[in-house]
């Protein structure tokens, strides 16, 4: 984030969200217009209602919108039956790819609340890092939530699917991970890595 750049945050969640709600800000992201931001496609964070993430990903293939909404695999026990769930890694949210012109084809959706961004705008994900995360995460290797972190001994992996990425290392009991953290939306996951393929930032 550019120094002097305002964070909104929101209340309940703690997160940096922007809204399209007021006619201004509207105005002044149609004045993008000739910017490339505007024309060319990048990765959003799409924020969701609650449990809704499953429904606004197939609302977005119907509208033909590239997304990627990564999932994992949770054992939970109802009653007398174990079952296997597939949950959002990153609970709440939706990742798109699209050019901001196009922004109405996810915002008209009903469970989709705003797009992630500063100042009044979306914010685009880094291209890179959003390719090598959906990239590692098709390997099928195991991923899960994770508390955000802010601090840390940082790691840069420098081998396997998740190579290019920077996190914060932890174990866990005899396995090696690395926490990668998505500042924008302020939440991350935990990979497991082998021990050769990290190096310290």
């Amino acid at each position: 984030m550019a120094d002097g750049a305002k964070l909104y945050l929101e209340p309940e969640m703690g997160i940096a969200t922007t809204t399209l709600a007021t006619r201004e800000q509207a105005s002044d992201l149609d004045s993008l217009h000739l910017q490339e931001p505007f024309l060319e496609p990048h990765w959003y964070a799409a924020y969701t209602c609650a449990n809704h993430e499953k429904r606004v990903a197939a609302e977005l293939q119907a509208r033909a919108v590239e997304r990627f909404l990564p999932l994992y695999s949770s054992v939970r026990w109802w009653k007398d039956r174990r079952v296997n769930l597939e949950l959002p890694l990153f609970p709440g949210y939706v990742f798109v790819r699209l050019a901001l012109r196009d922004r109405l084809r996810v915002l008209q959706i009903p469970s989709v609340v705003r797009l992630v961004g500063f100042n009044g705008l979306p914010t685009a994900l880094p291209d890179t890092e959003m390719e090598v995360l959906r990239s590692g995460l098709s390997e099928r290797l195991r991923a899960e939530p994770h508390p955000f972190l802010k601090v840390g001994r940082r790691v840069r992996i420098t081998a396997g699917p998740f190579a290019g990425l920077q996190g914060i290392l932890k174990n866990k009991k005899s396995s090696l991970r690395v926490v990668i953290s998505l500042d924008l939306i302020q939440r991350a996951v935990a990979v497991e890595v082998e021990v050769t393929n990290v190096q310290t930032i």
